[in-house]
């Protein structure tokens, strides 16, 4: 049995298709097949159960398919050992970003990346965070950063930092003119928040999960949308901490702080359980570090490397 024979075998457990396995291996699909079927032959048994839509493993496949995934992982921890002795180039990642949380990282993260590893090339992608964890579970993307928890047990989770959430308020509001605003206290029905970034996991806002009220959540977008809702129409949003340098001194006359409880969100580099790209994620830690302030940093990520 090849490493090759493996990277095949669990290439079509992953798509359960042959044609579609082969292109994501970059082979043809008689060249695929054909090394399955030498293996099964070498083996003398059934991989994969070729009458069922969609080809499927057998009972013993499955057991055969979960050790190569093991030795391919290990195999790639070999290689990436090798490559941080030599000093080799990181070359491409695929970045996934929730597009609550690009507009304070993405933009000094790329210059930091262009001027301290020019060597790499980023491939980024802002988006929904599910639409990102599913490219995450299908390997089309190497890292991603999303509020969380997602609790996904195909994923894991690395936090890098947590910010406070705070209340921007309308000045026509009568908590306008508080210093701070008790989170139970902010009226449901006047609220707009992000329900992507903002509610993840156990929220401690009550509306998050309201929907009665003729606000209460705005699906997607950006905090620069609530704020001008909110300049607009009235109301109070909810808005990360790391939105303020980019508020106008008007506007930053809004904002207040958010008690009892005090709300924060956590942001993590979230990988499959299989990744194994350590001296990328200490990159883009890196990056973290030279953006976020020290106190907001997790303790893991802002004194220590990365170890999966």
């Amino acid at each position: 049995m090849t490493l090759q024979q493996m990277e095949y075998i669990v290439a079509v457990d992953k798509y359960r298709h042959f044609a579609k396995a082969a292109e994501s291996c970059g082979v043809s699909q008689s060249t695929l097949s054909s090394l399955i079927q030498k293996l099964e032959l070498e083996l003398d048994v059934t991989i994969f159960d070729r009458n069922s839509h969609p080809v499927s493993p057998t009972s013993v496949g499955e057991e055969i398919i979960s050790r190569a995934k093991r030795v391919l992982f290990d195999a790639a921890q070999v290689r990436e050992l090798v490559a941080t002795r030599k000093g080799e180039s990181v070359g491409k990642i695929s970045l996934g970003i929730s597009a609550t949380v690009a507009p304070y990282l993405l933009p000094k993260m790329l210059k930091y990346l262009s001027t301290n590893h020019p060597d790499i090339e980023p491939h980024v992608a802002e988006g929904r965070a599910a639409a990102i964890i599913a490219q995450l579970e299908r390997g089309e993307t190497d890292v991603a950063l999303l509020a969380t928890p997602l609790n996904n047990s195909e994923l894991l989770e690395i936090p890098v930092y947590r910010e406070r959430l705070l209340a921007y308020v309308s000045p026509d509001e009568p908590f306008h003119d508080n210093i701070e605003v008790r989170t139970d206290h902010l009226p449901v029905d006047s609220v707009w928040v992000l329900r992507e970034g903002y509610c993840p996991g156990r929220s401690v806002f009550p509306f998050c999960d309201y929907r009665a009220g003729r606000r209460a959540v705005y699906e997607a977008g950006s905090a620069e949308t609530l704020i001008r809702i909110v300049d607009e129409n009235g109301g109070y949003a909810i808005i990360p901490e790391l939105h303020l340098p980019l508020l106008s001194d008007t506007q930053r006359a809004n904002v207040r702080m958010l008690t009892n409880p005090e709300p924060s969100r956590e942001i993590a580099f979230v990988v499959h359980r299989n990744f194994v790209r350590e001296r990328l994620l200490n990159i883009l830690a890196d990056a973290i570090k030279s953006i976020i302030p020290a106190a907001m940093l997790d303790s893991r990520i802002g004194k220590f490397p990365i170890v999966l």
